[in-house]
């Protein structure tokens, strides 16, 4: 005990120093900077740090137990709230910020160290750009930094309150804070503090809910009404509420000029959100201002962009939404993504989205591009996917296609008559198709798809079982017997040679006819539908069909990566269970894309390019059903159906009876093909160019075809 005494005796002597200054002097405007408060605080910080790492791990000393037992920090608290000396409030938060990030024992469990901390917490954030914010921004961090090394302290700061919503009257604290009492703070030398100086400690209670700034809660009366997740009570009904102060501060910090104090703030809302104490992710949500604050940020920079540096703040607030719903506790985060939902994406987004204006249609979908290239955050995801798409998962039909009108209308912008518009939509629809969320195709696509009924079953008859046996697939149209196709010689396909080291043989484990035409076949389909005085590849080298194959098998493997979690069947659902006489109906997106790619010769560049990039996209994920409808030339369509391979046989006749019409059509088709690769500077203008180039983009989506079908059948074959 005898070494430590004089370490209790200096920390006394320096208290009672800060306190008999209080005593004696009776000019309290002279600045705290000049007296000897900041080096007695920083004496007593540095012998409460000695007499830790003198002593064994997690034993208190003297030094600490005068602190606590003093109430030493209620007093600094209440000499810092009325600033006394002037700017004694920056050297108390310095103090608390100090003690609590040196010290190694666990502090915030004592009453005496929560309690007045808590209290502290408030003044923070009180008024922007003020001398003391970047005292406030570092103590409120390394309460949020404490908090998350140990979660369950957070419990200290979710102050009970009783709430009187028929008086409306001023809401008194049931915590610890009341029941015990104000202290009066009286230090150990008997001498108490005028009530003048050391008022406020028990006020900061009565202010709690005025402390948003008034333009603020103008703005945000509407979003504060409707935050609650329950109804409230009659009017008549006391209840009990919480109040969680260190997120109203930090959001308050949130707004402040100094972007690195705005920064900070923020991290320590991350942190706060993503506590695992659900008493603490049930407060955050409902009784604190987070979420519509956060869409107010997005509706501030939102409804216009007057320039780039707006654009730019707000996709940084979005993108830190983003990231705070990703470390959110999960009620923390699907309370916080709903919030984002209903006053951002709604609120905000559709009525922008829904607009009649070219140029407002072509901005808004240029920011939902965007953020839906940028949101990583899985419930923000399934927000925003149900906010473009809807949650139906039903089979659409043509009665109810605007069911969901702002699906409808982003699905009618893909085929609009500004190209712009439609080419950005696109886009849009391309990234969505990328993301890691089963509804998305289920949506577009695959409820469509679920039975099969855009097949005809027919009865095989003996002479069909023969066919299928010689490795053909019955009532199969042969394409070398189409009139469209005549022109097809065998240097065009592949021999069936080249396939041999690679297809699996015809086994009692692996029969032919196990419902996959093989991939030989389908590949050869796709190389030969473009006839021969159409091509222009094989005169341009290194733009064969091979070059697709490296691109199609680290896509496909993504794509692979991603529906994994989705178990979705490794073959199409047998033609016995499905419903085959209900009316098939591919879908408003599939409809629109097929359409699209029928006018491919028709259309510009631009468009067509991303028209088959969306059906290319479509077509690698491994689902049996899609492969079937979008990849297999030799699947029986029932009547009026209409797949893929179909839509681009009804182009190619197009196309022939076009080319007839056009002098020197393969010269100019080759200048147009070299020009678009650089290998030609730009030079007259060549008659028919869009069709020219509607030619070359169809030739390189059906090499593309061709090379994700051969992909795509080889991983399936691989054990």
């Amino acid at each position: 005990l005898a070494p430590s005494l004089p370490l209790q005796e200096d920390f006394v002597y320096h208290w009672k120093a800060i306190t008999h200054y209080y005593i004696e002097t009776s000019d309290d405007k002279a600045p705290v900077t000049d007296t000897n408060i900041p080096s007695h605080l920083e004496q007593m910080l540095d012998i409460l740090v000695q007499e830790e790492n003198e002593r064994e791990s997690g034993e208190t000393g003297p030094c600490m137990e005068y602190l606590l037992h003093h109430k030493i920090l209620e007093t600094l608290y209440t000499l810092g709230k009325a600033d006394c000396p002037p700017g004694m409030k920056q050297q108390v938060l310095v103090f608390y910020t100090k003690l609590l990030g040196r010290i190694r024992q666990p502090l915030l469990p004592h009453i005496n160290v929560h309690r007045p901390v808590q209290k502290l917490i408030r003044l923070c954030g009180e008024v922007l750009a003020t001398p003391t914010e970047n005292e406030e921004i570092q103590f409120l961090c390394i309460v949020c930094a404490k908090l998350k090394q140990d979660p369950y302290l957070v419990n200290f700061f979710l102050e009970n309150k009783v709430k009187s919503l028929a008086s409306k009257g001023v809401p008194s604290v049931i915590s610890e804070d009341t029941l015990k009492g104000q202290d009066s703070l009286s230090t150990d030398t008997g001498q108490s503090r005028q009530p003048e100086e050391l008022s406020g400690a028990t006020g900061m209670e009565q202010t709690e809910l005025e402390d948003e700034p008034p333009h603020q809660m103008d703005h945000l009366s509407t979003s504060l009404d409707n935050l609650s997740v329950t109804s409230l009570p009659e009017a008549s009904v006391v209840r009990p509420n919480q109040d969680y102060n260190l997120v109203n501060s930090l959001l308050n910090l949130t707004r402040s000029p100094d972007g690195r104090i705005a920064v900070k703030a923020c991290e320590g809302l991350m942190l706060l959100v993503s506590l695992p104490e659900p008493a603490a992710a049930k407060c955050l949500t409902q009784s604190t201002c987070l979420s519509p604050l956060l869409v107010f940020s997005h509706k501030e920079d939102a409804s216009a962009f007057p320039g780039k540096r707006a654009l730019i703040s707000f996709l940084s607030w979005f993108d830190y939404c983003d990231q705070l719903i990703k470390e959110a506790q999960k009620t923390a985060a699907v309370a916080l993504a709903k919030a984002v939902h209903e006053r951002f994406f709604i609120g905000v987004m559709e009525p922008q989205l829904m607009q009649t204006s070219e140029m407002g249609i072509l901005t808004s979908t240029a920011l939902l591009h965007r953020i839906v290239r940028q949101v990583t955050s899985d419930v923000l995801l399934q927000e925003m996917v149900f906010f473009i798409l809807g949650e139906q998962r039903e089979p659409e039909t043509v009665a109810e296609i605007s069911r969901h009108p702002l699906r409808h209308r982003l699905i009618e912008h893909c085929d609009h008559i500004s190209d712009e518009i439609s080419i950005m939509t696109l886009r849009m629809f391309e990234h969505l198709l990328q993301k890691p969320n089963e509804h998305i195709l289920y949506n577009l696509v695959l409820r469509n798809l679920e039975e099969r009924n855009y097949t005809e079953c027919k009865p095989l008859c003996p002479e069909d079982k023969d066919v299928v046996e010689n490795g053909l697939i019955a009532g199969a149209v042969d394409l070398e017997e189409d009139p469209l196709f005549t022109d097809i010689s065998p240097e065009n396909t592949l021999p069936n040679q080249e396939w041999l080291s690679s297809s699996p043989p015809a086994t009692p484990d692996h029969p032919k006819n196990d419902g996959k035409t093989e991939v030989h076949k389908i590949v050869n389909s796709f190389l030969c539908l473009v006839p021969d005085d159409a091509k222009s590849s094989y005169h341009v080298e290194g733009t064969g069909y091979d070059t697709y194959l490296r691109d199609a098998h680290r896509q496909f493997r993504d794509y692979c990566a991603i529906c994994l979690r989705w178990e979705w069947p490794g073959s199409p659902k047998a033609l016995e269970k499905c419903n085959l006489e209900a009316a098939f109906f591919e879908g408003h997106f599939l409809k629109v894309l097929f359409d699209r790619m029928g006018r491919i010769l028709d259309q510009p560049y631009d468009v067509n390019l991303q028209v088959t990039s969306v059906l290319s996209r479509l077509s690698l994920f491994p689902h049996p059903h899609i492969h079937e409808y979008l990849l297999d030339p030799y699947v029986n369509l029932a009547p009026g159906c209409r797949s893929l391979f179909s839509v681009i046989v009804r182009v190619v006749g197009d196309l022939m009876l076009r080319i007839q019409r056009i002098q020197d059509f393969t010269p100019k088709l080759l200048l147009v093909r070299k020009r678009l690769l650089g290998l030609e500077p730009e030079g007259p203008l060549i008659d028919h160019i869009t069709l020219l180039e509607g030619v070359i983009v169809l030739e390189e989506f059906c090499k593309e075809l061709a090379a994700i079908a051969f992909v795509k059948y080889h991983a399936s074959s691989t054990p």
